[in-house]
């Protein structure tokens, strides 16, 4: 079976992670993988066995442009005569859209990474995505609460859910925060400086609990100055994920997510997690099992924070029960077994 993977943007997101794993995953056991994506920073492709085959897509973008989106797809068209694959399969809104225009719909899977950024943010583009769903063989979204939302806007044709899953990102032997000291714990987030996530709440709490260093892992552009003394962005880093094997504890605040892939790093290293409660983080998060899910304000994540981190019973305990959730759910094994059952349906 041939699948062509395609997603919008080339920059190293949570969905652009996705689709590294599960390409890589397909190769692997014998899938031949085509990945196509169009503008950002390219380091996506760095991510992809070399047996991949990597396409551009130089028209593709994320905003509207009505020359660039007829442009767009001419190239689908193109890429699909070459290439000629078995599965279309699309991540992220804007592909999703324009390849169910150029493709056919009996080859195509979409999968929606966190309806939440369509449903709240773009509703104006919610009576295309309801017109366009029998345009492809099925919608998957990464969460029940997802797919819970997308048949709420009457969004139901072939939904079912996928949950993300990773290979746990290789070890690093050298700890990285070594020269960080003083501190009784610390606590990490990996994310980068824009919309929706929420760094001015990382900031906050941090001025909070000045007895933990607070790591911010995956910022875009210079930070402005006035930070509290415990915390510390560290800037873009490579196999930043494995960087939670050196901390205490992974927070992650958000406005909106689908199932954050940087959560499930986390995990995979045994890493308690307290998060907003937003998206599908709670379907994975469970509260007092492996972490909490609170609101987005200091007070709710400070003593959620230094409930888990002043008391190492709970703490060791949290950090067992992160690892089994991983195994049992979040692998990259799991959710490539899941695609294939709806790529042969």
């Amino acid at each position: 079976m041939r699948i062509l993977q395609l997603i919008t943007l080339s920059e190293l997101g949570g969905a652009q992670s996705v689709v590294a794993n599960l390409a890589n995953q397909l190769s692997e056991i014998g899938y031949e993988v085509i990945v196509a994506a169009g503008e950002g920073d390219g380091k996506m492709w760095s991510m992809l066995r070399p047996e991949i085959e990597q396409v551009r897509c130089k028209h593709l973008r994320r905003a509207l442009s009505p020359l660039n989106d007829f442009l767009t797809i001419i190239d689908f068209l193109k890429i699909y005569c070459k290439y000629k694959p078995d599965i279309i399969h699309l991540h992220s809104s804007k592909a999703g859209m324009l390849g169910r225009v150029a493709f056919p719909s009996g080859k195509v899977i979409y999968t929606v990474h966190g309806f939440d950024s369509i449903r709240l943010a773009y509703r104006k583009f919610l009576p295309i995505e309801r017109f366009m769903q029998r345009a492809c063989k099925a919608i998957v979204g990464v969460s029940r609460y997802d797919e819970r939302h997308l048949r709420e806007e009457r969004i139901t044709y072939n939904v079912s859910t996928v949950y993300n899953g990773i290979k746990k990102p290789h070890p690093l032997l050298v700890d990285p925060f070594a020269r960080i000291v003083g501190y009784k714990a610390k606590v990490l987030c990996i994310a980068r400086l824009s919309s929706p996530k929420r760094s001015d709440l990382f900031v906050e709490i941090a001025r909070c609990l000045p007895e933990y260093a607070f790591i911010w892992i995956g910022n875009q552009h210079e930070v402005d100055g006035g930070l509290p003394g415990n915390v510390f962005f560290m800037g873009n880093l490579p196999n930043a994920g494995a960087y939670n094997q050196f901390v205490d504890l992974f927070i992650l605040p958000s406005n909106y997510e689908g199932l954050p892939m940087v959560i499930i790093e986390a995990m995979s290293f045994g890493c308690p997690v307290v998060a907003s409660d937003v998206g599908g983080i709670s379907e994975i998060v469970v509260n007092g099992w492996n972490g909490y899910t609170v609101e987005n304000n200091v007070r709710s994540f400070a003593d959620k924070i230094k409930c888990i981190l002043e008391n190492r019973a709970v703490c060791e305990r949290f950090s067992r029960n992160a690892k089994e959730q991983f195994e049992k759910k979040l692998t990259v094994e799991k959710m490539a077994s899941a695609y294939i059952m709806i790529y042969r349906s």
